[in-house]
Parts: structure tokens; sequence; C-alpha cells
């Protein structure tokens, strides 16, 4: 296990909000795509109440997470517009965790948030092996890999003093994530924008779980991000999430607007139509009359 550390520990905000975005196009689509991101973000950090922060004294502190992709990319750019236009107070603090998987650039991070004049911490810890030993190769490694990432994130995010980890799943995750645990969890459960872990003492946080995919790609790749792409999970075929995706797309593609109702469903349940009496009392439904005539009732 290694550790290392930026020289900057003090975010100047308006000094790497601009490195971020000095070689942003200046293009009318772009600009539409940029704003949205960034209109659907702080409208999630502010219905949900990811920013814990008491006050500008007291701020919460953000374990922001990136892996090297276009999500998390995407994520720390339009954080750090939201605060340079003041929008949230949150302290934020940039992590990668290098998993020792062959040929990983380790150098491509940290020469991108020195850029940027980031605060980050870079922790390498070979999770790699332990994965690829522990799971036949026909198996697809997500399940372990994502349970051993998830632990040390917490760890960093706990030694670092922070309140909560910040990740880039976006509203394509979001439903992709329902239809595997409807398909092949029997249950009802997406990603959150917002939850506690099982010990209680952080929260994971989502800013962009309202936003697609597709307007993430294109902010990416505006942006021109030095991407790194995964050689663990992305050399698999055929994983289950992958076959979401393409299920959804198919979609899509057949009645346009198909995945905006889907993500709109996620925001507007009904408990009293479904079949889970943990989340909905059935033996209180009882009509008007039958209610009136209890509470009249001599026994009552």
């Amino acid at each position: 296990m290694k550790t290392l550390r930026s020289a900057v520990t003090t975010l100047d905000v308006e000094a790497s909000f601009r490195a971020a975005y000095a070689n942003a196009p200046d293009g009318v689509t772009f600009k539409k795509v940029r704003k949205r991101l960034v209109r659907q973000a702080l409208e999630t950090i502010q219905t949900y109440g990811l920013d814990t922060s008491k006050n500008s004294s007291r701020p919460a502190k953000w374990l922001v997470c990136l892996s090297g992709g276009k999500d998390s990319y995407a994520l720390l750019s339009i954080l750090l517009e939201l605060k340079y236009l003041g929008a949230i107070n949150a302290e934020l603090l940039a992590c990668n965790l290098d998993q020792g998987q062959p040929g990983f650039p380790a150098e491509t991070l940290p020469n991108y948030l020195n850029d940027l004049g980031m605060p980050y911490r870079i922790e390498t810890e070979d999770t790699y092996s332990i994965v690829t030993d522990k799971v036949p190769s026909q198996k697809t490694y997500c399940a372990l890999c994502s349970r051993l990432r998830r632990g040390i994130l917490y760890r960093i995010a706990r030694e670092e003093g922070c309140d909560a980890i910040v990740l880039g799943h976006h509203l394509d995750d979001a439903l992709e994530t329902f239809f595997m645990n409807l398909f092949h969890g029997g249950r009802l459960a997406g990603m959150p924008p917002k939850l506690v872990n099982d010990e209680g003492d952080l929260m994971v946080l989502r800013p962009l779980i309202r936003s697609v995919e597709a307007d993430v790609e294109k902010f990416a790749s505006g942006m021109q991000f030095p991407i790194i792409p995964c050689t663990l999970c992305g050399s698999q075929d055929g994983l289950q999430r992958a076959l979401m995706k393409q299920m959804l797309n198919d979609w899509e593609a057949r009645t346009p607007g198909r995945k905006a109702k889907m993500a709109n469903a996620l925001a507007h349940v009904r408990p009293s139509h479904l079949h889970d009496p943990n989340v909905f009392d059935f033996n209180e439904l009882l009509p008007d009359a039958v209610k009136l005539a209890e509470l009249n009732s001599p026994s009552s």
C-alpha cells in the first residue's frame, strides 16, 4: 500500500475552476450541455440535501472519487463550477485508487490534478491480484472489485475527516441498476442520490444521478479529459450491466423518451400500489365508512 498526496492542501476555487475549463469549447452545443449538467447537479444537491454544510465556516468535506473515466472527470469539473458559483459549501478532496492493474498509467491523474491545483490523495493498493485470484476467469469481477474498492474508499474518507464519498454515477447507471435488481435480485431498488453506509458514519452522494450518459459523454469529449480505460472490467464480455445498457438503448431507439419516463418513475413511487407490507400498512387500509363506524363504536 502506498499513499501519494498533493503538495496543495487548500483549494483555490477560482484558479482551479479556470484551469479546469481553460480549454473548454466555445461552441453553443457544448455550452448547452455544460449548463444542463451543472443545473441538474445543483437540483440534485438541493432536492436531496447532499451538501450538509451547516454554514460556510463549518463546511462538509467530500472525497470526490476519480477513476480516470469520463464520469468522474465530469463530476469533478462540475463540482468545481458549482464551488466557483458559490452554490455549494462542501470542501473537495479528489481521490483515486490505483488498484494495481497492469499498464495503469500512474502519472495521468496526478499530472491532471496538479495542473488544476487540486488537493488530492492517491492510494495504491493491489486489489487486482485479489480479484483475479479469487474470481474464476469465466466469471465477472464487478461484485468483488466494487466491494474491495468501496471499503478502501471508506477508510480513506475516515482518515481524511470526510463526511461523504462522492461518485460519478449518472441516470443511465441508475436505470441499469434498477433493472439488474428487478431481473436478477427480485427487488425494486436503484441507485439513490444519497445514502448512509452500513456503519452509519459516512454518506455516499451522486450529484450526477439526474444526468443522462449521452450528455456526460459529450461534455467529456469536449473537455478532452485524459481518459484511463479500465482493463479489468472493460476486458470482460457479457457483463450484465452491459446487457441492461443495450436493452435500455434499444427501448429508447424504438420509443424515444422512454428513459426519461423511467427516470420520472424513480422519483414518483406509490407504495400502496406495490405488494410490500413492510413499506405500506395494508392492514390499516379500510373504507372511510368502516373507519367512521369503528370510531363511533362503544368499545372505542
